[in-house]
């Protein structure tokens, strides 16, 4: 890491205009997380079209902040309606709500913004010291390795945390198929695209994924007939008091949120959703007090916030190295980082180096800022949560359609948004994930170049995937995790026999 990339990269991000950018978005962050059903992702996706207009690290800095934002604002809802504002709050919505209860918001809602700065600088150190290492390893990859790589994702963002394996597996089918759409490789010849000239160059990947997050959470408002929560007006007050006491008491709890959340968000297709799951249910089973969790016991809230923030630049490892997105937030920062020819892989570490630790940089101050920041939106959390949803839906449809339009400069980019959100939400309603859908279009693409040009290079001789040294692990690799779900059945089997035999 040369010393003179770094301070370009911090002058580039102490410019005015990059600050001023980082704070407007750490407080769009901070107001969508705080509305039960905006969720972190539909803050980046509706971020999107305002980044076509920015330079790279600004561009790339409003979404990393919104998001690191909109993770923890989305505890005030949990705490104080029992609605997590965003699916990683949800895990211990329950937990902080009770302690509500008990007149505790303060510890609730401090122990959720502290212990998730702290996480989200635990998971960039990570970022920062292991990335750089990484990327020199990937350049040793052809191909055939990345092939691997490809498939290695894919599989996991079935078998890793989807409770249906059949519904994880057709949401990713569905993705390959759209990923098809355009012009073959490597014979150019059109596929799937029923004549519409503006398909041959694919489906954009932007109008589908603001679709997917922003439009299906519109169309899921308006069949909710449930009526509004009644909002908790009790009076917040120090939130930052007895933190230190909490650090005290919970360092392991923090270590042990930080390292699973970072890696579960290294992990394809997992994302911070997963890792407050996992780190719930981990700190639960590790607890000397598992009596008290449900109760409103704070330990469970400490180790989940660490967990959710840390997993968020966990998961920009594996995307800024090899361009396989670990959650879909990432998935729609790569989407960016195409647009501003800022290619994922290794050699973005050779090609942009100062935009690279300039991310780097934002992590730091995002989480950093979230400390002030969000403690002001505690403070007029009540107002924030009054904003009338049926205001607001609309104008974020508009949003919406207007930047699709921006960004495809047709009104092919409109219907797009229109019909991905339909499907989203169809396929949410039946229970059917949509982040390997995702996933699969994001990775569809790379797959089969890297197939047909290691063909090619091969002369047809598959067995060339399995003799390369790196390729034969990553294949390896591949082979356990498509059947880590039958060997763990089988194991299962086998210690219940083994226990009716005694």
């Amino acid at each position: 890491m040369s010393a003179a990339v770094w301070m370009q990269a911090l002058g580039m991000v102490f410019d005015p205009y990059v600050l001023l950018v980082i704070f407007s978005s750490a407080l769009f962050g901070l107001f969508v997380g705080c509305i039960p059903g905006l969720t972190a992702t539909m803050a980046t996706a509706l971020l999107v079209p305002m980044t076509f207009f920015m330079p790279p690290v600004p561009a790339v800095a409003a979404i990393v902040t919104a998001t690191a934002m909109a993770i923890f604002s989305g505890d005030i809802p949990g705490a104080l309606l029992r609605i997590p504002g965003t699916p990683a709050s949800a895990a211990y919505a329950d937990e902080a709500y009770q302690l509500t209860l008990k007149g505790q918001a303060e510890i609730a809602l401090g122990a959720g913004l502290v212990f998730s700065a702290i996480g989200g600088l635990f998971g960039t150190a990570v970022l920062i010291l292991f990335s750089p290492s990484l990327a020199e390893f990937a350049l040793k990859f052809s191909s055939f390795e990345y092939f691997w790589l490809m498939v290695l994702g894919l599989s996991g963002a079935i078998f890793i945390g989807n409770s249906s394996l059949l519904k994880a597996s057709v949401s990713l089918l569905l993705g390959l198929l759209i990923a098809c759409i355009g012009l073959e490789n490597p014979a150019a010849h059109p596929r799937f695209t029923f004549g519409i000239p503006e398909l041959m160059s694919g489906i954009e990947l932007i109008p589908m994924m603001v679709g997917m997050f922003a439009v299906s959470e519109l169309l899921r408002y308006i069949t909710n007939l449930d009526p509004p929560a009644v909002i908790l007006t009790q009076k917040i007050g120090n939130i930052f008091a007895g933190m230190w006491a909490l650090l005290v008491k919970y360092p392991w709890q923090l270590v042990r949120g930080s390292v699973l959340g970072t890696v579960i968000g290294i992990q394809p297709g997992a994302g911070a959703d997963m890792a407050a799951w996992m780190s719930y249910a981990t700190s639960k089973k590790f607890s000397k007090e598992p009596e008290k969790f449900g109760t409103g016991h704070v330990e469970g809230v400490v180790e989940s916030g660490a967990a959710n923030n840390s997993a968020l630049a966990g998961a920009w490892i594996p995307a800024i190295v090899f361009g396989i997105p670990g959650d879909s937030i990432t998935a729609i920062a790569i989407g960016v980082l195409y647009l501003k020819n800022m290619n994922p892989g290794p050699t973005i570490f050779i090609n942009h180096p100062e935009n690279i630790y300039g991310i780097f940089i934002v992590f730091v101050l995002a989480n950093l800022v979230m400390l002030p920041l969000g403690w002001l939106t505690v403070k007029v959390a009540t107002t924030v949560l009054k904003v009338a949803r049926n205001i607001l839906m609309p104008t974020i449809l508009l949003f919406c359609i207007v930047g699709s339009f921006a960004v495809t400069n047709s009104v092919l980019g409109v219907v797009l948004i229109l019909f991905f959100g339909l499907v989203a939400f169809v396929m949410e309603e039946n229970g059917f994930p949509v982040a390997p859908a995702i996933l699969g279009v994001v990775l569809g693409k790379m797959l089969e170049e890297n197939l047909v040009t290691s063909m090619i290079k091969s002369d047809g001789d598959p067995f060339v995937f399995f003799t390369r040294p790196i390729a034969m692990w990553l294949a390896l690799g591949t082979v356990v995790v498509v059947l880590w779900p039958v060997l763990a059945w089988l194991l299962a089997r086998r210690t219940s026999a083994a226990q009716s035999l005694h």
